[in-house]
């Protein structure tokens, strides 16, 4: 009775092994089936892909077939099948199957030489390979042009009109700083509306190379018509303005030829009946200093109203004055009032001697300080034309130090210089 059931239970235990052994297989058999058929489905989306760029593919007849290798596990596995049905040892496996299954893995395995052809034609150049300079020149790509910019430096590679204006000697940085001149350069074109500018400038008067140095503090003349500015150039010259004076005018002052007819006879007129100036000294001062005509009148009036209220000189002090000093018109108000406050309070300087040599005004106030201290030190400050030793303001603020020392203070400059330390 032991022995049948042990006997029993040995063949339970050999049936349960080879059940399990069956199952493993199984799986292993779904899992290659499943990977045949991913594998299916690769080669056919692939071949797809192929035909839709016009690559040729598989003849016909190779295309019927089934292009799935067939693993060779797979066979070992067909043999344990075998095997568990019919109880046929694994390792005699048929030879007819065996040479059948090779034959088809050759074939499966066969290179196709028309789908390497269709490759072959369709293939780039070598990254390696050599080409001529001027290849190279075609590959290269023109940087974009950029939608907006701070700066007209990005435009220049684009843009001949600002190519010619660099050459020119256009400072660009200087003129984007200014409102809309930038846009108004990338607008307009060299050949057609620029050239004739050039040539009408040239024609007033304004050398080669003054050109560059006018078009970057005046680019806004370039929208100007040209029959506007030669009507302003013939308006100059009615007036009796000199062609060399006309030159001088329009390259100190560039903003001049914006100017319409009628605001620059304004102008004119305003210094005419301010100031009370003939034509010709009008003329003159406006000719030493053109910037009066295109600068704002407001600070000229407060100048003007200076002279006569608070520093005391009366209108015929005040047109010596402005004629012989123009720029004491757009000077610093405050400037003015200290010259005149240190020379007639502190030296006793008469309004008659500041007249008699308004270029006071043009000179600094620390070096007239400076050299009346040392005077003063030396017992030669003396400004009384009546009296002996005296020091003209000519000589007192035109003067270099070393001459100063010698004619005037009669001192040497080491002497000076120890002095200024002293102060």
């Amino acid at each position: 009775m032991f022995i049948l059931c042990q006997s029993t239970f040995s063949k339970m235990a050999s049936l349960v092994r080879q059940t399990s052994r069956c199952h493993f297989l199984l799986k292993t058999y779904n899992i290659v089936n499943s990977t045949e058929q991913l594998g299916r489905r690769s080669i056919k989306t692939w071949t797809y892909c192929l035909e839709q760029w016009g690559f040729p593919l598989l003849s016909p007849q190779r295309r019927s077939r089934k292009p799935v290798v067939k693993n060779p596990r797979s066979f070992l596995f067909d043999n344990h099948i075998e095997f568990c049905s019919s109880s046929v040892e694994p390792d005699h496996i048929p030879e007819n199957k065996t040479l059948s299954s090779v034959s088809k893995l050759e074939t499966e395995t066969e290179p196709c030489s028309d789908i390497e052809e269709g490759l072959e034609e369709e293939s780039c150049l070598s990254a390696l390979e050599k080409i001529s300079e001027e290849e190279a020149i075609d590959i290269l790509a023109k940087p974009p042009l950029p939608l907006a910019s701070f700066t007209l430096k990005d435009y220049v590679d684009h843009s001949e009109t600002l190519r010619q204006l660099v050459h020119l000697g256009v400072d660009l940085s200087k003129v984007e700083k200014r409102r809309g001149a930038g846009q108004l350069l990338l607008q307009l074109d060299f050949e057609k509306d620029i050239q004739k500018t050039l040539l009408f400038l040239k024609d007033v008067g304004l050398k080669d190379d003054q050109l560059g140095t006018f078009l970057t503090k005046n680019p806004y003349i370039l929208k100007e018509d040209l029959e506007d500015l030669q009507t302003r150039i013939t308006y100059l010259t009615s007036k009796k303005f000199s062609k060399e004076a006309i030159t001088e005018m329009v390259s100190r002052a560039p903003y001049l030829l914006l100017f319409s007819v009628e605001r620059l006879d304004n102008r004119l007129g305003f210094f005419q009946n301010e100031i009370g100036l003939n034509t010709r000294k009008t003329r003159e001062l406006v000719t030493r200093l053109p910037r009066l005509l295109t600068g704002g009148l407001e600070h000229i009036k407060e100048n003007l109203r200076a002279f006569e209220l608070e520093l005391g000189f009366n209108r015929n002090e005040i047109r010596h004055i402005v004629h012989t000093v123009p720029r004491s018109l757009d000077a610093n108000k405050r400037k003015l009032t200290a010259i005149f406050d240190y020379l007639h309070n502190t030296m006793g300087i008469p309004h008659k001697l500041i007249v008699h040599f308004p270029e006071v005004f043009n000179s600094r106030l620390i070096r007239i300080k400076e050299r009346h201290l040392f005077l003063e030190f030396l017992r030669r400050a003396q400004y009384d034309p009546q009296q002996p030793n005296y020091v003209s303001l000519e000589k007192l603020v035109t003067l270099p130090d070393d001459a100063f020392c010698i004619e005037v203070a009669k001192a040497k400059i080491q002497d000076f210089r120890k002095f200024l330390k002293t102060l």
